[in-house]
């Protein structure tokens, strides 16, 4: 541990304690009065076994707004409150590299406690924007479909946006067992809590754990740790793009972070606006996804996944999202429900990047098959009623004849691992077809 963390623990260790009372309790919130304290700061709330610790999250007529990260069975009016002055510290280090914690990293793993390790404060500040390096490098997934037609640059962040049940954590273990990032970040959030140990050990594998941290926060937690786990993952991907690295962050989902935040506003009294959402979550979105990103040394490359409502990809969150992200990729559930896998639905995704991280060839070679893919889109319906004569247009004629190759290449393997040199060969192959 530096002196600096020691220094920093002395002085909190020395803050006078200042005790208060809990006053009332609605729904979520905990009104606590007799107590100094701003907005983002910890209290303690003495439960009968142990202390309840609570964020801080707004302020009204002398009392405060409070929402306690863990179950508030035994809590009444009347109770003690402390203060201390702490905020929400999460663990920073390279032995954080194959453990699982929770949304307020705390292990959840049975492995060592992380006792003497660095601690940083859970708020941080996006790089300012003429710090930031050029997005021009590609980092390989190990997916044909993205490498090839949505490629995917160091430092960029992008949305994949399906409704329930398309395949985007599936999508996302694939990647996250086939990326040459040096260090993968992942966030569940809200998730099944049935989903995070097969996630862990038949997803990522020994060998993706290794270098991974993986922060949980299942959807039976309050939802200050639903929220804060999305801020905790930031920020220890922040750590590590700190010392140079390459890094990968997905998250899983950022809807569900959004949600949580919308239970934490409409609990501080907020006024809901679009579709119940209160302002607060628009707000909170940018200062969560712009923090990702290329750093002045290190990078975080970003993937967000998106749970549209009703495969609305017009739902606020997402119309939000992709305003922000450097592009999205789309799962279509009539590809999921047909078999091909992973569904993406590749006129609908586009990378706002591609043309700095590929070449004019590579350009060309995805070009011409996107051309195919969409002029067979638009005399789909005419094939499927046999209301289309042959020879009416050269290209549709090729684009029916070359189809069942290009959905070959379009499809992968949940096991299978592509370099992104084969599949661009592979992709330059098919395009001289045309």
């Amino acid at each position: 541990m530096s002196f600096a963390d020691l220094l920093e623990r002395g002085i909190a260790a020395a803050q006078p304690e200042i005790r208060g009372r809990v006053r009332s309790i609605t729904g979520l919130t905990v009104w606590v009065d007799g107590i100094d304290a701003a907005v983002g700061d910890l209290i303690h709330l003495e439960g009968r076994h142990e202390d309840i610790p609570a964020e801080v999250i707004g302020a009204e007529d002398g009392l405060l707004a409070c929402l306690p990260i863990g179950p508030t069975i035994g809590i009444g009016p009347g109770t003690t409150v402390r203060s201390v002055g702490d905020h929400l510290m999460v663990p920073v280090g390279d032995q954080l590299l194959g453990r699982v914690l929770d949304g307020i990293g705390r292990p959840i793993d049975g492995g060592p406690p992380l006792d003497h390790v660095s601690r940083v404060r859970l708020e941080n500040s996006a790089p300012e924007p003429l710090g930031r390096q050029r997005v021009n490098q590609p980092i390989q997934l190990g997916i044909r479909a993205i490498d090839t037609m949505i490629p995917v640059g160091r430092g960029q962040r992008l949305g994949i946006f399906a409704g329930s049940g398309v395949g985007k954590s599936t999508l996302l273990s694939m990647i996250a067992r086939n990326t040459t990032a040096d260090v993968v970040v992942a966030a569940l959030v809200g998730e099944r809590g049935r989903e995070v140990r097969e996630f862990i050990e038949a997803d990522l594998g020994p060998e993706g754990l290794a270098r991974s941290v993986v922060v949980v926060a299942t959807s039976d937690q309050p939802p200050v740790v639903r929220l804060r786990a999305a801020f905790a993952a930031t920020r220890i991907a922040e750590y590590f793009r700190d010392q140079g690295k390459d890094v990968l962050l997905f998250m899983d989902s950022v809807t569900r972070a959004a949600m949580a935040q919308r239970e934490v506003g409409l609990s501080a009294g907020e006024p809901p606006a679009t579709r119940g959402y209160p302002p607060s979550v628009f707000a909170m979105l940018p200062q969560l996804l712009e923090r990702a990103g290329a750093g002045e040394t290190g990078t975080i490359t970003g993937l967000y996944t998106v749970l549209v409502e009703g495969d609305d990809m017009q739902d606020p969150i997402g119309d939000a999202a992709r305003s922000i992200l450097d592009g999205h990729i789309v799962l279509d559930r009539d590809l999921a429900n047909s078999g091909h896998f992973p569904a993406i639905d590749v006129l609908g995704s586009v990378s706002r990047v591609a043309p700095a991280i590929t070449t004019p060839e590579q350009r060309q070679a995805a070009s011409r098959v996107r051309s195919l893919m969409a002029a067979y889109r638009d005399v789909r319906i005419l094939l499927e009623i046999g209301a289309y004569v042959p020879g009416s247009d050269p290209l549709v004629d090729r684009a029916v004849a070359l189809m069942p190759q290009i959905n070959a290449f379009l499809q992968q393997g949940t096991d299978e691992y592509v370099d992104s040199t084969q599949a661009w060969t592979a992709l330059e192959e098919l395009a001289g077809q045309l």
